[in-house]
């Protein structure tokens, strides 16, 4: 019986490499296994950006094309995962940038998950997503990739061409935004 691995397992890094050195040999099995240790996670990251589905897996696909033609270029410095995160992360930006409809919506898939208010009540992780996605599109982005996806601001400012401080004020405007409009909904649910 084969053993399958889930997103949430991480590979044995000497099986790991082994595999990423026969995907530098183009051998298709190794791809395979390597498409199925990461696509999940990978998913994860195109839906934060994909207006969809079906356009989220066809920014995991290119993403794993680019990483397939360029894994011969991974250097075994930092983890694998982070490396393909960062091409498909790029896949997706690219993705925005050709396609204007997809700046008109973010979609997270994470559901259950919820934040504590500072009052104590729940405040689910879809109804904060919400919020979320009616901030001005480049705010929204600049939040995005440095909430959800951890990078610094000299990371976000090469990627959407802007400056650090640029990057800076988009955060800061986001989360001010945001606060308010948690504020309002608070005031909502008490009257």
């Amino acid at each position: 019986m084969p053993i399958t691995l889930s997103y949430t397992e991480a590979p044995n890094p000497a099986d790991l490499q082994l595999i990423i050195a026969c995907c530098a040999k183009n051998e298709r099995s190794a791809q395979e296994k390597l498409y199925k240790m990461f696509q999940p996670k990978m998913m994860l990251v195109a839906m934060r950006y994909a207006n969809d589905r079906s356009s989220a897996e066809d920014i995991v696909n290119m993403g794993f094309l680019k990483c397939f033609q360029k894994i011969d270029k991974y250097n075994y410095q930092g983890s694998f995962e982070g490396w393909l995160r960062k091409i498909v992360l790029r896949t997706a930006l690219d993705s925005l940038r050709l396609n204007e409809k997809y700046n008109e919506k973010v979609v997270f898939v994470e559901k259950e998950e919820y934040i504590e208010r500072d009052h104590g009540e729940r405040m689910y992780y879809d109804q904060l997503i919400k919020l979320v996605e009616t901030l001005p599109k480049t705010t929204k982005l600049v939040f995005n990739l440095s909430v959800m996806e951890g990078l610094q601001h000299k990371e976000i400012a090469e990627l959407l061409g802007m400056s650090e401080g640029t990057s800076k004020w988009h955060l800061s405007e986001g989360r001010r935004i945001l606060k308010e409009k948690i504020e309002h909904l608070q005031l909502n649910i008490t009257q």
